[in-house]
């Protein structure tokens, strides 16, 4: 069975704020677009399951590729509507987990146990753990087998301290993902702001914002067709 298992939040705001937030669309249906094109089916899970809001900000991003997906049926029912809670999840039915972004998910994918057991299971068994912009914060605090963080001595990215500052958020995040990565022994590369950039290190893939799920999915695809020769 080929599939893809796509992460996606359930917060609604920036902490305490009543600022709105939630998953940034383009980072959900560019992945799934590039992904199915190559013959992957897609399921979409959050930390509490159920409905998953959009960040407002996400919407003055799209094209008509993103509101294509976005108009399906299929997407707002199953990514946006009712998605998968991390107990109706077998990790043994995939390939891959992507985390998508948004502000939303430095609350609610750190320290998601049940999601950072799919991941490492996922992982365990030869597929690959992923992630673009702010989805990083869901590969923090994921452990291998031996008790190490899986991001430990390899090289990732993720939304930046700059680009936090150009998207004046730097005073309502709670922390910033190269700090956190780097903690646990991660090697954090960056490009400049807002520029396309995805980095591979073995079967962990990342990119660095919402401009980099489409190089986040073709390195996906290209590396699953060269596993399945």
């Amino acid at each position: 069975m080929k599939k893809i298992l796509i992460v996606v939040t359930n917060t609604l705001r920036y902490g305490a704020t009543d600022d709105p937030t939630g998953l940034w669309l383009g980072e959900a249906t560019e992945l799934a677009d590039i992904v199915m094109q190559a013959g992957y089916q897609v399921d979409y899970v959050s930390p509490q399951g159920g409905f998953v809001p959009l960040d407002p900000r996400s919407m003055k991003y799209t094209d008509a590729e993103i509101m294509r997906t976005y108009a399906t049926p299929d997407f707002q029912q199953r990514a946006l509507t009712a998605s998968l809670s991390p107990a109706e999840v077998n990790p043994a039915d995939y390939q891959a987990i992507y985390y998508a972004g948004g502000h939303g998910v430095m609350w609610d994918f750190p320290d998601n146990q049940p999601l950072q057991a799919i991941a490492a299971q996922i992982y365990a068994q030869g597929g690959y753990v992923t992630a673009v912009c702010h989805g990083i914060a869901g590969l923090l605090n994921i452990e291998t087998a031996d008790g190490q963080y899986l991001i430990a001595d390899q090289r990732v990215t993720g939304f930046t301290k700059a680009e936090e500052v150009l998207a004046g958020k730097r005073g309502v995040v709670p922390f910033f993902n190269r700090v956190e990565a780097e903690k646990r022994g991660a090697k954090f590369q960056q490009k400049r702001a807002y520029r396309e950039f995805a980095v591979q290190d073995d079967r962990l893939i990342t990119g660095q914002n919402p401009f980099s799920a489409k190089a986040v999915g073709r390195l996906l695809v290209a590396n699953l067709a060269k596993s399945s020769n």
